[in-house]
């Protein structure tokens, strides 16, 4: 077993330390790792290195290396305390008053020293306990609801081609796994030994089965089982790391250092992807600081993926907050693969889901999943919501594409399966390219047909006219024109803050022993997408809309800005139109 040594806790204060103005948190970044020494083989599991070989990285490199301890001891001396020590980031984060601040800028071995400053913490947004019970009920809603968040990312298509994550390992970091370690829906992970290595990062032991259940219920939606054998996620056979990362309903500096501190050792253990259904956002950050660079797990993130280790994260759950228009962190970076949420009954954006695009305006969330899952919790199952449980069912699906393809690199894959989503080439910043799908993974995927036609009109108009043989939806044909056309699309004042919550699940009046049959799901409706976007790649409008007749758009091209581009997405088929 590999010692967690990565990100160091240290205590005790300083020589430099003396009563006064209470120390503040400052981050220190050194200029060197001179003289260090480092070994590969001893410091990273095998599997780790061979995680490595296949992403043609080298066996380590600065980052790997440890900080100089006498950099550390020269802080110590100067500052009230350290707390943490990073190799990846070269620093460490310390507690000091503003004059040992000073001090510690004319070190000889800092390069920088940065405040740490957070405003005062707020109470948790919900009232609600931090074990989430579960109830061994499951109407036949639920239990349709637990075969479609898989089947709606093509389950069906892995299981025909035998993936099911086996051989990929897959980091979990979350508050924590209650009841997970005798909880019957991972009977089949525990028997086959598949979670490899645990660690509290708050409470420096490896026991994560407290805490909170939200973890147990996020690993569920990757590898959970129901009692019917029916899979909750899409991986049930990958191998495991849990790292408890974050305290229930609290957003501190130190859970953000927890979080780096476990993707250094998820680094060390192997993992070939890291989930994290976590994000930072108003307690901590503002809005324009949402660019992929600022926050600390931002960086630590971004180097993740640097090392060869995909890093899926939730969008958030701030998407009817109208003063927060934009994803977390860190699903902010540019390399990290944002899941933002649907709802399972109309397949469109649900309202909690947090909103693209990032302060600099790049494209987030990437791709989408079901925001309304059954999970396993303690005492049963329960059917809760938010883009934490979108996030797992898209690292499921990651981890089956990568056992198919070992020898994927990181970012190929990343990129794979954004082009391998349902909307892709279009995109919008509630969508972002849809849902991953299983098949284009599986099977070839021919050329879309043509399903509908750019018509330019009189008096400057451009309509968008769906073909007649794109037009037949069952027992009618569309007509040209109706009396109206509905349109959904993000609501332009969101009003209460965004929400992660259980539904209900109550029994009715149905046996929760009755055999009742499931019935099968209804195809996602189709609906016609559409966006302009400018010749920076900026989303200047998007649109999706219920076609309900032929001519289903028409746009004035004065609204067309040069280099604008209109792009229109219908029944897998995408169309562009430049502005004259």
């Amino acid at each position: 077993m590999k010692a967690v040594a990565l990100l160091a806790l240290w205590g005790g204060s300083g020589i430099g330390a003396t009563a006064g103005p209470t120390p503040v948190r400052y981050w220190v970044t050194f200029r060197d790792k001179a003289g260090q020494r480092f070994s590969p083989s001893h410091y990273f599991t095998p599997e780790a290195q061979a995680r490595r070989r296949r992403q043609h990285l080298p066996a380590a490199d600065s980052t790997d290396y440890p900080v100089r301890p006498d950099y550390v001891a020269q802080v110590r001396a100067s500052a009230d305390s350290i707390f943490y020590v990073s190799r990846w980031l070269n620093g460490v984060a310390c507690r000091a008053s503003s004059a040992q601040a000073a001090a510690l800028r004319r070190l000889p071995g800092v390069l920088a020293v940065e405040e740490l400053s957070t405003p005062a913490l707020l109470p948790a947004s919900k009232a609600a306990s931090a074990v989430a019970e579960g109830s061994m009920y499951l109407s036949a809603a639920d239990r349709q609801l637990a075969r479609r968040q898989t089947t709606s990312l093509g389950s069906n298509d892995f299981q025909r081609n035998h993936l099911d994550g086996q051989g990929v390992r897959i980091a979990i970091f979350d508050v924590g796994f209650n009841s997970a370690d005798h909880h019957r829906a991972f009977a089949h992970i525990r028997r086959r030994k598949g979670i490899v290595q645990t660690y509290d990062f708050l409470r420096h032991t490896p026991n994560v089965y407290q805490g909170g259940s939200h973890g147990t219920e996020v690993l569920s939606c990757i590898a959970g089982r129901l009692p019917d054998s029916t899979y909750l996620g899409l991986a049930p056979q990958a191998e495991f790391l849990l790292a408890r990362t974050e305290q229930m309903y609290r957003e501190r500096y130190a859970e953000e250092f927890a979080w780096l501190a476990a993707a250094e050792w998820a680094d060390q253990n192997g993992a070939d992807i890291i989930n994290s259904s976590l994000g930072y956002t108003t307690r901590r950050y503002f809005p324009e600081q949402m660019n992929g660079r600022t926050s600390l797990i931002a960086r630590a993130a971004e180097l993740a993926v640097r090392k060869g280790i995909l890093v899926v994260n939730a969008a958030g759950n701030d998407g009817d907050d109208r003063h927060w228009r934009t994803v977390g962190t860190p699903a902010d970076g540019d390399s990290v693969l944002a899941v933002g949420g649907i709802d399972p009954d109309t397949f469109l954006h649900i309202d909690f889901s947090s909103y693209g695009p990032t302060a600099d305006k790049r494209l987030k969330p990437n791709v989408v999943a079901f925001g309304t899952v059954v999970a396993a919790a303690p005492g049963g199952y329960v059917h809760t919501q938010g883009t934490s449980f979108a996030s797992p069912l898209v690292a499921g699906f990651a981890a089956c594409v990568l056992q198919q393809n070992r020898n994927l690199p990181v970012m190929e894959l990343f990129r794979r399966l954004q082009s391998g989503a349902s909307l892709y080439p279009y995109f919008d910043y509630a969508h972002g390219y849809g849902i991953p799908r299983a098949a284009a993974f599986t099977q070839p995927v021919p050329a879309p047909a043509a399903t509908f036609d750019f018509v330019a009109q009189k008096d400057s108009m451009l309509a968008v006219i769906i073909r007649p043989e794109a037009a037949r939806v069952p027992a009618r044909l569309l007509p040209l024109y109706a009396d109206s056309a509905a349109a959904v699309t993000p609501p332009a004042d969101p009003g209460k803050l965004g929400r992660e919550e259980g539904l209900p699940t109550t029994p009715t009046e149905e046996d929760p022993a009755d055999p009742t049959p499931i019935a099968t799901a209804a195809a996602p409706p189709e609906y016609l997408y559409w966006h302009i976007v400018n010749k920076r790649g900026v989303l200047r409008r998007y649109e999706v809309v219920e076609v309900s007749q032929r001519v289903i758009l028409r746009l004035s091209l004065e609204r067309l800005q040069p280099g604008d581009v209109l792009r229109v997405h219908y029944r897998g088929y995408t169309q562009s139109y430049p502005a004259p």
